[in-house]
Parts: structure tokens; C-alpha cells; sequence
């Protein structure tokens, strides 16, 4: 088993529930988040203001800010990864900064609370 963590924009987030489901994903969860990529900071800067710099963060400015974004988290069997990966970056690519990140964990076991059922079928 994989666990899919997907950081996405906000308003791709029904357009992503429709491509988890058409892919067969029926379960997952979605958190709001807060980040940015390291494209939009000059690393000395961020150093700067970890520092304390007051300088260093007042330059930081709006290149600094910290972006709204959902993170999706699915577990999901071996074979499924490569197909609700490509669901995934269909529906969330732009070609701007900021589309996201997608990562894929292994997973050693599952157990669902109610059942007591572990391993696959644990998800199914």
C-alpha cells in the first residue's frame, strides 16, 4: 500500500475529488494548508528574518506570504499509484507556479477500527 499526499490549490479541489473518484479512490482526506514554494523567496532573506533580521523579513514583503492550499491524503493499493497520480496532475496542472506537489509514502499496514480487518483489505 501508498499513501498519496497531494498539496493542491484551493479551487482545483472539486475537480480533484471527481478524477480521485473516476480513478477509483473512494476514501481519502482533505485539510486546509498554508505554504509556498522555494521559487518565490530569496534564501538569504528567509535565513535573514529566522535570524530575527527585522530588515531581512520587512523585504521579505509579499514574496514571503504564505498561500492557501489543500493537502489530500489517500492510501491506495500498489497498482493504483501510477493511475491516481497521472488523475491527479491532469486536473491540476496550469503551467504556473504553484500547481503543487504530489508524494507517495509506503505504507507497512492498515487496520480498520471497526472490523478489525488489516493489510488490503483494510482499504478496500
Amino acid at each position: 500500500m501508498k499513501e498519496i499526499m497531494a498539496v493542491i490549490r484551493m479551487d482545483k479541489m472539486n475537480v480533484t475529488k471527481k478524477a480521485l473518484t473516476d480513478a477509483g479512490v473512494a476514501a481519502f482526506f482533505a485539510r486546509e494548508a498554508q505554504g509556498r514554494g522555494k521559487g518565490l523567496v530569496n534564501a538569504m532573506l528567509l535565513k535573514g528574518a529566522a535570524k530575527g533580521y527585522e530588515e531581512a523579513a520587512e523585504l521579505l514583503g509579499e514574496k514571503g506570504r504564505l498561500y492557501p492550499k489543500r493537502v489530500l491524503s489517500a492510501v491506495v493499493h500498489d497498482d493504483q499509484v501510477e493511475e491516481v497520480v497521472a488523475a491527479i496532475m491532469t486536473v491540476n496542472r496550469t503551467g504556473k507556479p504553484g500547481d503543487g506537489k504530489i508524494f507517495v509514502m509506503p505504507i507497512l499496514d492498515g487496520v480498520r477500527v471497526r472490523t478489525g480487518e488489516e493489510g488490503r483489505k483494510s482499504i478496500d
